[in-house]
Protein backbone atom coordinates (compact mmCIF):
# COMPACT_ATOMS: atom_id res chain seq x y z
CA UNK A 1 0.00 0.00 0.00
CA UNK A 2 2.82 2.72 0.83
CA UNK A 3 4.51 1.68 -2.18
CA UNK A 4 1.35 2.55 -4.41
CA UNK A 5 1.01 5.91 -2.28
CA UNK A 6 4.83 6.89 -3.08
CA UNK A 7 4.14 5.59 -6.83
CA UNK A 8 0.66 7.45 -7.27
CA UNK A 9 2.64 10.76 -5.56
CA UNK A 10 5.40 10.30 -8.03
CA UNK A 11 3.43 9.97 -11.40
CA UNK A 12 1.13 13.19 -10.39
CA UNK A 13 4.60 14.78 -10.20
CA UNK A 14 5.35 13.69 -13.91
CA UNK A 15 3.30 11.75 -15.18
CA UNK A 16 4.52 8.59 -17.43
CA UNK A 17 2.95 6.07 -19.39
CA UNK A 18 1.85 2.44 -18.36
CA UNK A 19 0.53 -0.23 -19.97
CA UNK A 20 -2.22 -0.93 -18.37
CA UNK A 21 -2.49 -4.08 -16.26
CA UNK A 22 -6.02 -5.13 -16.52
CA UNK A 23 -8.07 -6.11 -13.53
CA UNK A 24 -7.41 -9.49 -13.95
CA UNK A 25 -3.68 -9.05 -13.25
CA UNK A 26 -2.33 -10.33 -10.17
CA UNK A 27 -2.76 -7.87 -7.38
CA UNK A 28 -4.71 -5.41 -9.51
CA UNK A 29 -7.67 -5.80 -7.46
CA UNK A 30 -5.96 -4.84 -4.40
CA UNK A 31 -4.15 -2.20 -5.99
CA UNK A 32 -8.02 -0.88 -6.89
CA UNK A 33 -9.53 -1.19 -3.71
CA UNK A 34 -6.55 0.76 -1.87
CA UNK A 35 -6.91 3.51 -4.94
CA UNK A 36 -10.72 3.64 -4.16
CA UNK A 37 -9.88 3.96 -0.45
CA UNK A 38 -7.89 6.93 -0.93
CA UNK A 39 -10.02 8.86 -3.54
CA UNK A 40 -13.16 8.34 -1.14
CA UNK A 41 -11.09 9.47 2.28
CA UNK A 42 -9.66 12.38 0.29
CA UNK A 43 -13.28 13.51 -1.07
CA UNK A 44 -15.53 12.60 2.13
CA UNK A 45 -13.17 13.66 4.88
CA UNK A 46 -11.52 16.37 3.67
CA UNK A 47 -12.43 18.11 0.49
CA UNK A 48 -16.53 18.02 0.88
CA UNK A 49 -16.44 19.24 4.35
CA UNK A 50 -14.06 22.44 3.67
CA UNK A 51 -16.22 22.75 0.49
CA UNK A 52 -19.31 22.74 2.40
CA UNK A 53 -18.00 25.36 4.83
CA UNK A 54 -16.55 27.30 1.69
CA UNK A 55 -20.10 27.15 0.16
CA UNK A 56 -22.05 28.50 3.22
CA UNK A 57 -19.67 31.52 3.72
CA UNK A 58 -19.75 32.53 0.50
CA UNK A 59 -23.40 32.36 -0.43
CA UNK A 60 -22.96 30.11 -3.21
CA UNK A 61 -25.74 28.17 -5.01
CA UNK A 62 -25.72 24.35 -5.18
CA UNK A 63 -25.21 22.27 -8.52
CA UNK A 64 -28.08 21.54 -10.67
CA UNK A 65 -26.57 18.69 -12.26
CA UNK A 66 -29.37 16.55 -10.11
CA UNK A 67 -32.13 18.74 -11.00
CA UNK A 68 -31.75 18.45 -15.03
CA UNK A 69 -31.60 14.81 -14.89
CA UNK A 70 -35.41 13.27 -13.58
CA UNK A 71 -35.38 10.91 -10.63
CA UNK A 72 -36.64 8.40 -12.65
CA UNK A 73 -33.25 8.32 -14.78
CA UNK A 74 -31.12 9.59 -11.89
CA UNK A 75 -29.08 6.79 -11.00
CA UNK A 76 -28.96 4.78 -14.26
CA UNK A 77 -27.36 8.69 -15.46
CA UNK A 78 -24.81 9.61 -12.75
CA UNK A 79 -23.84 6.32 -11.78
CA UNK A 80 -23.64 4.56 -15.01
CA UNK A 81 -23.85 6.79 -18.46
CA UNK A 82 -21.40 9.24 -17.10
CA UNK A 83 -18.76 7.72 -15.74
CA UNK A 84 -18.67 5.41 -18.63
CA UNK A 85 -18.88 8.55 -21.30
CA UNK A 86 -16.77 10.92 -19.50
CA UNK A 87 -13.91 8.34 -18.54
CA UNK A 88 -14.00 7.91 -22.79
CA UNK A 89 -13.70 11.29 -23.56
CA UNK A 90 -11.51 12.51 -20.63
CA UNK A 91 -9.37 9.78 -20.06
CA UNK A 92 -9.87 6.76 -22.64
CA UNK A 93 -7.47 8.24 -25.16
CA UNK A 94 -4.23 8.74 -22.61
CA UNK A 95 -2.63 5.29 -23.80
CA UNK A 96 -1.61 7.44 -27.04
CA UNK A 97 -2.85 4.77 -29.50
CA UNK A 98 -3.85 6.54 -32.85
CA UNK A 99 -7.27 4.60 -33.04
CA UNK A 100 -8.18 6.16 -29.52
CA UNK A 101 -7.35 9.76 -30.64
CA UNK A 102 -9.08 9.02 -33.92
CA UNK A 103 -12.45 8.51 -31.38
CA UNK A 104 -12.02 11.46 -29.18
CA UNK A 105 -12.18 13.62 -32.48
CA UNK A 106 -15.24 12.02 -33.84
CA UNK A 107 -16.77 12.76 -30.78
CA UNK A 108 -15.23 16.16 -30.43
CA UNK A 109 -16.78 16.87 -33.98
CA UNK A 110 -20.38 14.94 -33.61
CA UNK A 111 -20.88 16.77 -30.27
CA UNK A 112 -20.23 20.32 -32.14
CA UNK A 113 -22.77 19.17 -35.10
CA UNK A 114 -25.73 17.98 -32.59
CA UNK A 115 -24.80 21.72 -31.47
CA UNK A 116 -25.65 23.17 -34.55
CA UNK A 117 -28.58 20.97 -34.97
CA UNK A 118 -29.82 22.37 -31.13
CA UNK A 119 -28.75 26.02 -32.57
CA UNK A 120 -30.56 25.70 -35.98
CA UNK A 121 -27.36 26.49 -37.46
CA UNK A 122 -26.89 24.50 -41.14
CA UNK A 123 -29.62 21.56 -39.34
CA UNK A 124 -30.05 19.74 -42.03
CA UNK A 125 -26.35 19.29 -43.26
CA UNK A 126 -25.41 18.91 -39.62
CA UNK A 127 -28.09 16.17 -39.03
CA UNK A 128 -26.47 14.29 -42.13
CA UNK A 129 -23.22 15.01 -40.61
CA UNK A 130 -23.81 13.32 -37.23
CA UNK A 131 -25.30 10.17 -38.95
CA UNK A 132 -22.20 10.33 -41.07
CA UNK A 133 -19.90 10.03 -37.88
CA UNK A 134 -21.97 7.10 -37.09
CA UNK A 135 -20.20 5.07 -40.01
CA UNK A 136 -16.78 7.14 -40.24
CA UNK A 137 -15.83 6.78 -36.77
CA UNK A 138 -16.29 3.11 -36.09
CA UNK A 139 -14.62 3.11 -39.88
CA UNK A 140 -11.43 4.68 -38.75
CA UNK A 141 -11.30 2.50 -35.58
CA UNK A 142 -11.06 -0.35 -37.29
CA UNK A 143 -8.69 0.74 -40.23
CA UNK A 144 -6.36 2.09 -37.67
CA UNK A 145 -6.17 -0.99 -35.20
CA UNK A 146 -3.05 -1.52 -36.24
CA UNK A 147 -1.19 1.69 -35.66
CA UNK A 148 0.28 2.21 -32.24
CA UNK A 149 1.50 5.54 -30.15
CA UNK A 150 0.61 8.31 -32.01
CA UNK A 151 4.62 9.90 -32.29
CA UNK A 152 5.64 12.47 -29.86
CA UNK A 153 2.59 11.37 -27.44
CA UNK A 154 4.68 10.31 -24.77
CA UNK A 155 6.64 13.37 -24.68
CA UNK A 156 3.72 15.56 -24.40
CA UNK A 157 2.11 13.19 -22.19
CA UNK A 158 2.66 14.97 -18.57
CA UNK A 159 1.08 17.99 -20.14
CA UNK A 160 -1.98 16.06 -21.62
CA UNK A 161 -2.77 14.54 -18.72
CA UNK A 162 -2.55 17.36 -16.69
CA UNK A 163 -4.22 19.59 -19.27
CA UNK A 164 -7.43 16.70 -19.15
CA UNK A 165 -7.69 16.84 -15.55
CA UNK A 166 -7.91 20.60 -15.19
CA UNK A 167 -10.49 20.90 -18.11
CA UNK A 168 -11.96 17.69 -16.24
CA UNK A 169 -12.25 19.70 -13.17
CA UNK A 170 -13.54 23.16 -14.92
CA UNK A 171 -16.44 21.46 -17.06
CA UNK A 172 -18.05 20.93 -14.04
CA UNK A 173 -18.73 24.79 -13.23
CA UNK A 174 -21.42 24.11 -15.95
CA UNK A 175 -23.38 22.54 -13.31
CA UNK A 176 -23.53 25.74 -11.42
CA UNK A 177 -26.32 28.75 -12.75
CA UNK A 178 -24.12 31.40 -13.22
CA UNK A 179 -20.10 31.20 -12.79
CA UNK A 180 -18.27 33.76 -10.95
CA UNK A 181 -14.21 33.33 -9.33
CA UNK A 182 -15.72 32.48 -5.96
CA UNK A 183 -16.52 28.73 -7.61
CA UNK A 184 -13.34 27.45 -8.03
CA UNK A 185 -12.91 25.48 -5.21
CA UNK A 186 -16.07 23.94 -5.42
CA UNK A 187 -14.24 21.65 -8.94
CA UNK A 188 -11.98 20.34 -6.41
CA UNK A 189 -13.20 17.00 -6.01
CA UNK A 190 -13.54 17.03 -9.63
CA UNK A 191 -9.90 17.85 -9.98
CA UNK A 192 -9.59 15.22 -7.53
CA UNK A 193 -11.44 12.48 -9.59
CA UNK A 194 -9.61 13.54 -12.20
CA UNK A 195 -5.78 12.64 -10.86
CA UNK A 196 -7.29 9.67 -9.11
CA UNK A 197 -8.71 8.27 -12.39
CA UNK A 198 -5.85 9.41 -14.66
CA UNK A 199 -3.59 7.26 -12.52
CA UNK A 200 -6.09 4.47 -12.38
CA UNK A 201 -6.91 4.21 -15.87
CA UNK A 202 -3.10 4.26 -17.36
CA UNK A 203 -2.13 1.33 -14.44
CA UNK A 204 -4.75 -0.50 -14.35
CA UNK A 205 -7.22 0.08 -17.55
CA UNK A 206 -10.45 2.13 -18.22
CA UNK A 207 -12.80 -0.18 -16.69
CA UNK A 208 -10.73 0.20 -13.10
CA UNK A 209 -10.92 4.17 -13.85
CA UNK A 210 -14.50 3.74 -15.23
CA UNK A 211 -15.73 1.89 -12.22
CA UNK A 212 -14.11 4.01 -9.22
CA UNK A 213 -16.00 6.91 -10.99
CA UNK A 214 -19.11 5.26 -10.67
CA UNK A 215 -18.82 4.33 -7.21
CA UNK A 216 -17.59 8.35 -6.52
CA UNK A 217 -20.97 9.15 -8.17
CA UNK A 218 -22.77 6.89 -6.30
CA UNK A 219 -21.65 7.90 -2.84
CA UNK A 220 -22.49 11.59 -4.26
CA UNK A 221 -25.86 10.86 -5.84
CA UNK A 222 -26.95 9.56 -2.60
CA UNK A 223 -25.64 12.18 -0.02
CA UNK A 224 -27.77 14.42 -2.29
CA UNK A 225 -31.07 12.66 -2.35
CA UNK A 226 -30.73 12.11 1.44
CA UNK A 227 -30.03 15.96 1.88
CA UNK A 228 -26.17 15.37 3.02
Amino acid sequence: MTALFEEFSAWLARPWMFTPSGLRARGAWRAWRTILGLHLVVLLLVLLPLLGLWQKAMGLPSPEAFDQVSKAMLVPFVVLLAPVAEELAFRGWLTGRVRALWLVLCGFLTAGFLAMVSLHVYEVPASFAVLGMGIVAPAGWWLLRRRGVLPGFERAFPVLVWLSIAVFGLSHLSNYPKFSLALLPMVLPQIWAGMTLSYTRMRIGIVGSMLIHAAANGISVSLALLGV
